[in-house]
């Protein structure tokens, strides 16, 4: 049983509810059913149950936060939508997110204790009921108070947590105790659970209490040492259920949903339609009732005609997915997400596309880019992350509706073919599955999909919650298992390896003792300036040194708190002393390539924009390679701009600074841009930062080695600039003596360019220029004698009756010239059939002659090959006489 103190002082009764079986606790003694969806029907639509007149979702959120405040909580700011400090999951579905895996876990501590938040949080499980169930959103911000008890330090727990809640919206908003039930559950997520109360006010849940204190581990619940208030207060569902509006879109989007409908001509829905039918449909199960039954079913129920209802509807579900969709996918652009094929970024397209989808199938017609930016300026007072990102949100929208458009272009081939496979494979038509790879493949809706197949006499069922299921496979990141070069219980015993190369980047040589030799080639050290692979940058190499002989070092690698060097020849003896040297010159140009990589990051966010991101790297010599999220191509300028900036970073020889700072201070004080080179798994993080405190030009998490200041970089020098996905660009560059190289090979490359076409280096584009001019004057010659010869070949062609036709052969091993005879030829005699061998190869052309039986004829002596109506190419290399024969038969 789960109760609280305010509960029971102020009189609260405990019940069961009859239909769904829950316990809930009530003022009411006549209260029967547990007040929650669906046992219960909406009772707040047209009589909001509230004393207290609250005008925006702005007043809401800030009444919210001051109210915790006044009650010993430390507001914090919301975090990103994008959670890139954790490694399973790509959006913030709730407020915990911001503090899973290292508050809860007990590994570094809260930002504030107790504190409060209003966190914009994206979940896409339900996004197929969103502008239809009326109260379901892809998009929603989540109001909370959190607190951390430690075994040594209680905050506050049940009792504390529950009376809040009753006190906020008694008190704060003036809802009337009575109207209050709180019902019991059990809440999880996230890899941790507990129990909660769900707070329900006429029907409508609207916060949810819960009492963490359980890790979920393979499946079974163990308890935490910390037990953590974990509440939500649904921002969008308390307003609503304060404006009393027929659905949440109304209440939540309700002056852009006027615009919208005026721009599109859309009219106004009946307010008591909508409001009963909304009443209904948040009590209808889609998992038990379609989707599109529930059109039937509701209308049945209100005593309207379903057609009609589907008329009304349709328009505005169109509008409230737009609302909805819109809102996440700004939300989620401004924080970096740029629209794709993999990860958030499929998120994202995924919507942009069903709220295109929604407006087609609802016949509304306007740009979506338009649509986006009247929205757009009604966010612009709550979120002025999301209008500063405006130009960026517009040109990625412009870009994803001129795709779909080619998508649905392409629809009726790529069904067709698809169908042909399906019957190839013994199969009538498409399945859920099917209509989910040709999404994948081809971006293509399910409802374009059963349009197209419709046509080709196919019925396609679409599942109700088909884009639920898109987003399911795409919502959580991908965990690759690492393998070790030893087993973790051969080296568990040993002491954490000292790590000299953080101590001293710049070591050559050290001396240590060896701990314990593996399977005669794996070495562990107790301290080691060798470089362990991570974070992109490749393993040190180098030698052990020791009595009696000496050890190559060919890779090196952590084994959970050990580095391990992988050695070819004699190994070292245990317990002896080696000393280690590292190629210096490797490991040198390796840093430059690494705060060279950093440079280079930065100055590309700098000069394309905030949303690039690290999407991947490999620092390596002589070259190295960076991957960011860009939707398009840099221009020439954009990559000279991103170069000249970058050089003037080398150019000023900024200092370099790599320090230990707990994970919390770490990401309070530089936010999680930190996190550009992925997440970093440890309470304490290693900050890389380029320049002085005061103006860092860059602050990153990383593990790498570096440089002192960035004036020994030398020259960074981008060679290569390359799309290798979909919103994926590829940055190759070099540094150093390495980037010198490539410069003099290039001016070498000039040097004999500018020779070859008579010239100087330092005029070799005229020179060049030059030289084209020359071969488009001897190209305009050749193509004229050719002209010429090829008229006189077609003069002197030596024709034969064959039939109604006539036949002429030229052996000819030209392909170009051959098809300037024929085009001369059959342009003249609409009869004549030209065949013409040599080479190994047979073309046949004719000037309207259909080509079909003399291919056939052909076949049957050796011919191998095809084409169209009037033309046929393939191989042959039998006896030339043989096929003019065949060829006069299919004629004759």
């Amino acid at each position: 049983m789960l109760s609280a103190r305010i509960l029971e002082r102020s009189g609260f009764l405990r019940k069961r509810c009859p239909l769904c079986g829950s316990y809930f606790w009530t003022l009411r003694r006549d209260q029967v059913y547990c007040g929650d969806q669906p046992c219960v029907p909406y009772g707040f639509i047209g009589n909001p149950p509230a004393k207290v007149s609250v005008e925006s979702l702005g007043e809401l959120r800030e009444r919210f936060l001051r109210f915790f405040e006044r009650h010993g909580h430390v507001r914090i700011k919301r975090y990103p939508v994008v959670a890139r400090w954790r490694d399973d999951v790509y959006l913030v579905g709730a407020s915990i997110y911001d503090f899973q895996p290292w508050v809860t876990s007990g590994a570094v501590p809260p930002p504030a204790n107790p504190l409060a938040i209003s966190q914009p949080s994206i979940r896409l499980t339900d996004v197929d009921k969103v502008g239809r169930s009326g109260r379901h959103l892809t998009g929603f911000e989540m109001m909370a108070h959190h607190a951390f008890n430690y075994p040594d330090r209680h905050v506050y727990w049940i009792d504390e947590t529950t009376e809040y809640a009753y006190r906020f919206f008694t008190e704060e908003l003036g809802i009337a105790p009575e109207e209050i039930t709180f019902k019991e559950s059990v809440w999880e997520g996230g890899g941790n659970a507990g129990e909660c109360f769900e707070v329900l006010i006429r029907g409508l849940e609207v916060a949810t209490l819960v009492f963490m204190h359980y890790e979920v581990k393979e499946g079974k619940y163990v308890e935490l040492p910390l037990k953590i208030v974990d509440t939500g207060y649904g921002l969008e569902r308390i307003y609503w259920l304060l404006k009393g509006t027929p659905t949440i879109y109304d209440a939540v989007f309700g002056p852009f949903l006027d615009r919208a409908r005026r721009r599109l001509g859309v009219p106004e829905p009946p307010v008591d339609v909508m409001g009963r039918a909304s009443i209904y449909f948040g009590q209808m199960d889609p998992e038990v009732i379609g989707l599109e039954k529930a059109y039937d079913v509701i209308a049945e129920k209100i005593g309207v005609d379903p057609r009609w209802l589907r008329e009304v509807f349709r328009p505005q579900e169109a509008l409230y997915v737009l609302a909805d969709h819109s809102r996440t996918v700004s939300w989620m652009i401004a924080d970096g997400v740029i629209p794709s094929n993999s990860g958030a970024g499929y998120l994202a397209r995924l919507l942009i596309r069903r709220a295109l989808r929604s407006l087609r199938l609802a016949g509304v017609e306007a740009p979506l880019v338009e649509l986006f930016d009247m929205h757009l300026k009604e966010l612009r007072g709550d979120y002025p992350e999301v209008w500063e990102a405006r130009g960026l949100i517009l040109e990625l929208v412009d870009i994803e509706e001129r795709k779909y458009r080619e998508v649905l272009k392409s629809a009726p081939g790529v069904v067709k073919k698809a169908l042909d496979e399906a019957r190839r494979r013994g199969r009538s038509g498409f399945d859920a599955d099917d209509l989910v790879s040709l999404y994948d493949s081809y971006g293509l809706p399910p409802e374009v999909v059963a349009e197209a197949a419709k046509s080709l006499g196919v019925e396609v069922r679409i599942p109700d919650d088909f884009y639920s299921r898109l987003a399911a496979r795409h919502a959580r990141r991908e965990r690759h298992e690492e393998k070790t070069l030893v087993e973790m219980a051969r080296v568990v015993d040993l002491p954490r390896t000292r790590e000299l190369f953080y101590e001293d980047p710049y070591m050559k040589s050290f001396k240590a003792r060896v701990l314990r030799v593996i399977d005669g080639r794996y070495v562990v050290l107790d301290q080691t300036a060798f470089y362990a692979e991570g974070g992109g940058q490749p393993a040190d190499v180098g030698v052990l040194k020791f009595d009696g002989g000496e050890a190559k070092v060919v890779d090196v690698q952590r084994v959970g708190h050990v580095i391990v060097h992988v050695v070819e020849g004699r190994a070292p003896p245990e317990g002896g002393e080696v000393v280690g040297e590292i190629d210096w010159e490797r490991r040198y140009a390796l840093m430059k390539m690494h705060t060279g990589t950093h440079v280079l990051i930065q100055s590309i966010r700098r000069v394309l924009g905030p949303h690039i991101w690290q999407a991947g790297a490999q620092k390596d010599i002589p070259s190295s390679r960076l991957d960011v999220t860009h939707f398009k191509l840099p221009t020439p300028e954009e990559v000279a701009a991103i170069e000249r900036l970058a050089n003037s970073v080398v150019q000023a020889n900024l200092p370099v600074y790599a320090r230990l700072v707990p994970r919390n201070v770490a990401e309070a004080k530089y936010g999680f841009v930190l996190y550009q080179g992925g997440v970093v798994p440890a309470r304490e993080i290693r900050v890389l930062q380029i320049g002085p405190d005061e103006a860092p030009f860059d602050v990153q998490a990383c593990g790498g080695t570096h440089l002192k200041s960035t004036g020994e970089i030398g020259l960074i020098k981008i060679q290569k600039v390359e799309r290798i996905a979909d919103g994926v660009v590829r940055f190759i560059f070099t540094t150093g003596l390495h980037a010198l190289a490539y410069v003099q090979e290039l001016e070498r490359q000039v040097a004999e360019a500018a020779s070859l076409a008579g010239g100087r280096r330092d005029d070799v584009v005229d020179s060049v220029r030059r030289l084209l001019q020359r071969a488009e004057e001897a190209e305009r010659r050749a193509n004229r004698y050719a002209e010429l010869y090829a008229a006189g070949l077609a003069q002197s062609l030596r024709t034969e009756p064959a039939g109604r036709y006539k036949l002429a052969v030229l052996e000819l091993d030209d392909e170009e010239l051959a098809k300037r005879v024929a085009q001369i030829a059959t342009g003249r005699d609409k009869d004549l059939v030209l065949l013409v061998v040599g080479g190994g190869r047979a073309t046949v052309f004719t000037g309207g002659v259909d080509v079909a039986p003399i291919v056939k004829a052909m076949r049957e002596v050796g011919f191998r090959g095809g084409g169209s109506k009037t033309f046929a190419q393939g191989v042959y290399t039998g006896d030339v006489k043989t096929l003019i024969e065949a060829v006069k038969r299919a004629l004759a």
